[in-house]
């Protein structure tokens, strides 16, 4: 019984290898410290809340993800090795 297609031999071993394929490890993503802040900017008239980062220089935000809940911003901050909550702009 093979669950990986590592022979690459059999049509029949690669679809066993569909069905027990590992989940992928959540990578950690890098982002440029010297140049970029980590922030969330939450909107005054909705509330709704994206994380991303600023550049220190032209003050540019890029967003990367909408945090709906405290899972997601602990997510944002896993993803990218933060350890403080980031701050907060309107």
């Amino acid at each position: 019984f093979m669950t990986m297609c590592a022979f690459r031999g059999t049509r029949k071993e690669c679809e066993v290898n569909m069905f027990f394929k590992k989940k992928n490890k959540e990578v950690k993503e890098s982002y440029d410290k010297e140049n970029l802040i980590p922030i969330l900017v939450s909107s005054i008239c909705t509330g709704e809340t994206v994380a991303g980062f600023k550049d220190k220089r032209t003050k540019k935000f890029n967003e990367v993800m909408l945090i709906k809940n405290d899972n997601d911003l602990k997510a944002f901050m896993k993803k990218y090795g933060l350890e403080e909550i980031p701050k907060k702009e309107y």
